[in-house]
């Protein structure tokens, strides 16, 4: 399938499910990353009335820069998208500081600060959906949402659907090409934009995703006929998919004996 197919593909696919399902609008929160950009355009080409929500907290500018680059482009093509801004930084500061007292400072209290960023930005993407009769649409792929569990756990892993995740991050990026996308949002180092030292999705992961979607391919596959390389990078994807894996399945229930 080409990328252009793939894109008729998943914008057929998007519009057979608001249609079964009576949905008019299409929410999407865009991040200046390709990902996100890729969805809104995907979304956008439906025809169907598509909200692309901003939603900096303590933005990077560049991201901001490129999120606000992505709501320009689509605006200039596409009369069915609707544009929204919204500074979530006065919102979380206040839930930040009222968990003071009992969040001390250490390294899971900071990534916890992080998750609940993607969480805030997760109910206000469903705030605006419910009050538009519309649907929150995942901007996740596949290496990231089945493969190392790259994601906030209903933060932007609380979704409705998921158009691109059976792509891969390189697929994605060559879909981006395809449509056109803005070269910097392309070219720009992918980040979930969760922290205020803009650390980098390969910063935290320790993989480039190139590396990640070999070893998720060897993994599956069980291809054993690897290079030293590719086995140093298996045993790191294994490493972090296990301890991801609680995102990935479903949550564990207390069955009762009849």
């Amino acid at each position: 399938m080409t990328f252009k197919q793939r894109i008729r593909h998943i914008v057929k696919w998007i519009r057979q499910y608001a249609t079964k399902n009576k949905i008019s609008t299409l929410v999407v929160g865009i991040s200046g990353g390709i990902d996100s950009s890729v969805v809104s355009a995907l979304c956008a080409e439906t025809g169907l009335k598509t909200i692309v929500v901003q939603m900096p907290i303590r933005q990077n500018r560049k991201l901001d820069n490129r999120s606000s680059m992505q709501a320009a482009w689509l605006l200039e093509r596409y009369k069915n998208v609707t544009h929204m801004s919204m500074d979530l930084t006065p919102v979380f500061t206040a839930f930040e500081k009222k968990l003071e007292p009992v969040c001390r400072d250490s390294d899971s209290i900071t990534l916890g600060y992080a998750n609940s960023r993607a969480r805030l930005r997760m109910m206000t993407l469903y705030q605006i959906a419910q009050s538009h009769g519309g649907i929150v649409v995942g901007t996740g792929n596949r290496v990231e949402d089945f493969g190392v569990g790259f994601f906030t756990k209903y933060g932007d892993g609380g979704v409705d659907i998921s158009p691109i995740g059976d792509c891969m991050k390189t697929t994605v990026w060559n879909m981006g090409r395809e449509f056109g996308l803005p070269q910097e949002i392309i070219d720009a180092e992918p980040t979930d934009g969760l922290w205020d030292d803009g650390r980098t999705d390969e910063g935290q992961l320790g993989m480039t995703y190139p590396e990640l979607e070999q070893a998720m391919w060897l993994d599956e596959s069980g291809d054993q006929s690897v290079t030293s390389t590719e086995k140093a990078n298996l045993k790191k994807y294994r490493a972090i998919r296990a301890r991801n894996l609680h995102k990935m399945e479903p949550i564990p229930v207390c069955r009762i004996p009849e």
